[in-house]
């Protein structure tokens, strides 16, 4: 991978070997070729960019272009073992919509997105300016970013829509963050499911009792 992404091994432990993925907004296909190798996934990806499906089929990866935000009607309802969307929901104007798709096409869901409400992030609106930061990092005027959510409101999100919160796992640059992740985190990860499937939920922290290989910095 060209820049190291610590969600990935977090998405990797919640995948099983031999899966059928689908990733929307794949990007460069990286996050895929990270699960073919390391858990032996059957992936695909869908992604709207040009020059990113370029670079998915550079990396050999197989990609669909489509525009995320009109659905996944290609797709029969459980085709796919998880869905996933690595910090691209924040760029969607149908949160709700993909949500329910996702959710659709899939048994379960994976999403990651950076927490608007993160300290550092409300300390520059504080100081007059759009937070810039490794989670945000585009200027006002250049994001692709259209939804500015927390972690608390896409757990109220969930909980409104009938989506059952598996597991989720908060980070501050690396680090897990277990205590008032609203505030102390910039990234959050969580596995969804249907409401049929809902049961309580975990933090996630205690699988290990440590962050995952690669996500822990000095």
């Amino acid at each position: 991978m060209a820049a190291y992404r610590y969600d990935y091994d977090v998405i990797a432990q919640w995948i099983e070997h031999g899966e059928k993925v689908l990733d929307l907004g794949c990007g460069d296909g990286g996050l895929l070729r990270h699960l073919i190798e390391t858990r032996q996934v059957r992936g695909y990806g869908v992604e709207n960019d040009p020059e990113k499906i370029l670079a998915c089929v550079r990396n050999g990866i197989s990609v669909i272009q489509a525009d995320m935000d009109r659905g996944l009607t290609g797709f029969d309802d459980g085709f796919f073992d998880h869905v996933i969307m690595s910090l691209s929901l924040q760029a969607m104007h149908n949160t709700q919509g993909i949500l329910a798709e996702m959710l659709r096409v899939g048994r379960g869901a994976v999403v990651s997105f950076p927490n608007f409400g993160y300290w550092q992030h409300r300390q520059s609106i504080l100081n007059g300016r759009m937070p810039v930061s490794e989670s945000l990092p585009y200027q006002w005027f250049d994001t692709p970013n259209v939804r500015f959510f927390t972690i608390d409101d896409f757990e109220a999100l969930c909980a409104q829509a009938g989506i059952a919160i598996h597991k989720r796992l908060a980070f501050d640059e690396g680090r897990i963050i277990d205590a008032d992740p609203n505030f102390l985190a910039s990234v959050a990860v969580y596995r969804l499911g249907r409401d049929r499937d809902r049961h309580s939920w975990s933090t996630e922290s205690t699988l290990t009792n440590k962050a995952p290989i690669g996500l822990m910095k000095n």
